[in-house]
């Protein structure tokens, strides 16, 4: 069988993708939502696990920068993530089972509920960031101390800035 010829189809699908490619290499924020991605997948397999029990996966992780440290409302995380609340609630749902997470009454609404992090050893936040900073550790070590430090305050700088637009625009 002679190999298909290729077509002017063929040929705008290739100048596609390599346009696609040329404009994601140069983006930033292109950059930022990959190394997001890779981390997150990265340090999710690395949390341990007890046999026979559910498994944190990053859908669970994208959650969790999403909640103050006093507790945030089911309906205001799912603002936050740009997902349905039913979306939410399973992810909570699944973290409550695990112990990661816990629902209290919101102060402010008592007919409300906050979704907190669990203080229950093994599962809790802290027990996260301890497998983070592990992590981090071997980064800096393959891509240098002094580099990771720059990158840190870096995306300090960044953070800074991304957060005071959004209290600009919710103030709005």
């Amino acid at each position: 069988m002679a190999p298909r010829r290729k077509t002017k189809a063929d040929e705008a699908e290739v100048e596609f993708v390599a346009a696609v490619e040329a404009v994601k290499a140069q983006s930033l924020a292109q950059r930022l939502f990959k190394c997001a991605r890779l981390l997150d997948e990265q340090a999710v397999a690395r949390l341990p696990t007890t046999p026979g029990a559910p498994r944190i996966r990053p859908a669970h992780t994208k959650l969790y920068p999403h909640i103050d440290h006093g507790g945030t409302r089911l309906t205001e995380l799912a603002r936050r993530m740009g997902i349905s609340k039913q979306a939410v609630g399973q992810l909570v749902d699944d973290l409550e089972a695990m112990g990661a997470l816990e629902r209290v009454p919101d102060p402010e609404d008592g007919r409300a509920k906050l979704i907190c992090f669990s203080r229950s050893p093994g599962v809790s936040i802290l027990d996260g960031f301890a497998v983070l900073r592990d992590f981090e550790t071997e980064l800096a070590e393959a891509i240098g101390a002094a580099r990771a430090a720059r990158l840190h305050r870096d995306l300090g700088v960044l953070l800074a800035e991304l957060e005071a637009r959004e209290a600009a625009s919710t103030d709005e």
